[in-house]
């Protein structure tokens, strides 16, 4: 696993903790809609990095 994975997978999760708070906080739908998409994003594309499946 090199720095790249890593970074990805943790700004997803990062993301993922932001998508909890702001719901919580009752942040409009578009900001939680984005965010969620950006962290889903971010932890595929790190997940498949380290599957060896995205170069």
């Amino acid at each position: 696993m090199n720095g790249l994975n890593t970074i990805l997978i943790v700004v997803g999760l990062f993301l993922a903790g932001g998508v909890y708070s702001f719901s919580k906080q009752k942040m409009p739908k578009g900001v939680i809609v984005l965010l969620g998409l950006a962290s889903v994003m971010c932890l595929v594309a790190g997940i498949l990095r380290i599957q060896g499946l995205w170069e």
